[in-house]
């Protein structure tokens, strides 16, 4: 069993929504990002390549290449997702924090867990996501962007 951490913050601008997990939000503000800026996507990829020892999303989804200009998040998770299998290793669990005052997340919450179940492969017990605010300090605080942070469990995948 091997695990890892992922970490992702983007800053607010333009826009009338977001993506967090794949799930559009409606919100008074948008990302300022290379691709959608799925902050919670992209800790997931950091979070799976790290628990595979396969460096991080830069690596392999670097911002400076078009070809990821505005590209879904989802992508990213698809293909490290086939980074892992390749290699025999299945997610046990992925445990998902976003750090933010708004949006809120509860009416959200169900439909993103479905999300991140799917993209990963697994059961939607296998996935837990939970919002926090910094009480309003720092940027976060300030409502100037929004972050994520991840955790996953990878396993072997079990002899057929």
């Amino acid at each position: 069993m091997r695990i890892g951490n992922g970490f992702d913050v983007h800053a607010f601008g333009p826009g009338d929504s977001i993506v967090l997990a794949g799930v559009r939000i409606a919100h008074s503000r948008g990302i300022v990002a290379h691709s959608d800026g799925d902050v919670v996507l992209h800790a997931l990829c950091d979070a799976l390549l790290g628990a595979a020892g396969l460096g991080d999303i830069g690596m392999h989804f670097p911002d400076s290449d078009p070809l990821w200009k505005g590209a879904s998040s989802s992508h990213f998770v698809s293909t490290v997702m086939e980074m892992l299998k390749v290699r025999g290793w299945i997610v046990g669990n992925a445990d998902i924090t976003v750090i933010a005052e708004l949006p809120k997340l509860a009416p959200y919450r169900l439909e993103m867990r479905r999300s991140l179940a799917v993209l990963l492969g697994v059961g939607e017990n296998q996935v837990n996501i939970k919002g926090t605010t910094t009480e309003s300090l720092g940027f976060l605080g300030r409502r100037e962007g929004i972050a994520a942070q991840a955790v996953v469990l990878l396993a072997p995948k079990p002899a057929q």
